[in-house]
């Protein structure tokens, strides 16, 4: 099994990161530094999680110690909802690369379709508390995204939580430069996301799956949810190949060809989660797992639910 997904651009992309969404910024520099020395080489970051500047002591501490050079390293960053129109593009990512003490990142992601009203709120809201749009779209956005390659800050740009019709007008936009490297988006066995992947693949889009352990510390959880970690047929799998859940949740996009992300800041959690490189899940099992699908999100965005670029409305 590659331990890598090739872009398009010819990039080798590390199968495995670490996701950093909601890992505190005071223990996520030793979650970053704990990874490093475990053997995960990329990282997954974002402007709205609020702690590029602890991810980022983390990678430079590794680096000043010579431990890993820059260019070992993996990261992603993403484009937030407040910064789609097109002056305000370079200035959000140069913020992110500031923070994380890097001159360049290796994919820069447009984290949701959906614009937001400019300024400091990272959630401009109505008095009804939803979401209040910008009036931006996609694909001028999108080519400010493609100036930040000419200029040499990111080496790919991708997007994240787009449907097939979204990507599909970048695809066909007239002019376009680069085309989307990655989608990254929530996948798992009680959302399995088989009609978008099929699709991002054939079109030459990497996949990348976020919250695959079903992200039981969201903050919206509530108990009568389904809980992933605990399903009794995903701990059976695990306990014929001596494994657990997790491993097992991680595991099954390795086996799709999907790039995964599982966050924790918890060392021993970090070390388990990477050790899915020594096992094989059977075709059979595979199948099991993909049957459990009943399009369930984590991360609906329901607040945005009215926006013209709501991304949910469609199947996939």
């Amino acid at each position: 099994m590659a331990k890598y997904v090739e872009l398009y651009t010819k990039a080798k992309m590390p199968i495995l990161g670490l996701g950093t969404w909601k890992s505190p910024p005071g223990k996520v520099t030793d979650a970053i530094k704990k990874a490093i020395d475990v053997g995960y080489r990329h990282f997954d970051c974002a402007y709205v999680y609020q702690n590029e500047d602890e991810v980022g002591s983390g990678i430079q501490e590794k680096i000043k110690a010579g431990i890993v050079k820059r260019e070992d390293l993996f990261v992603v960053s993403k484009l937030w909802c407040t910064f789609h129109e097109k002056h305000l593009v370079k200035g959000a990512c140069k913020k992110t690369l500031t923070s994380l003490k890097l001159d360049y990142l290796d994919l820069y992601l447009i984290h949701w379709p959906v614009g937001f009203k400019a300024g400091d709120e990272l959630f401009p809201a109505d008095e009804k508390g939803l979401t209040i749009p910008s009036n931006t779209n996609i694909l001028d956005t999108w080519e400010a995204m493609e100036e930040l390659v000419d200029a040499g800050l990111v080496k790919a740009i991708g997007v994240s939580n787009f449907n097939h019709e979204q990507i599909e007008r970048i695809l066909n936009k007239p002019g376009l430069k680069y085309k989307p490297a990655n989608n990254q988006v929530e996948c798992h066995p009680y959302l399995t996301q088989e009609k978008l992947i099929n699709y991002c693949q054939s079109k030459g889009i990497s996949v990348t799956a976020y919250s695959p352990l079903g992200s039981p510390d969201r903050p919206w959880a509530k108990p009568e949810d389904p809980s992933l970690l605990d399903d009794p047929k995903i701990k059976e799998i695990a306990a014929k190949h001596n494994k657990t859940a997790a491993q097992v949740l991680i595991r099954f996009h390795i086996q799709r060809n999907v790039i995964v992300i599982p966050k924790s800041i918890t060392p021993a959690r970090i070390e388990e989660n990477f050790k899915v490189f020594d096992f094989e899940l059977s075709k059979q099992e595979m199948e099991t797992i993909l049957s459990f699908n009943r399009n369930w999100r984590v991360c609906a965005l329901s607040t945005c639910a009215s926006h013209k670029e709501y991304p949910f409305k469609v199947e996939y």
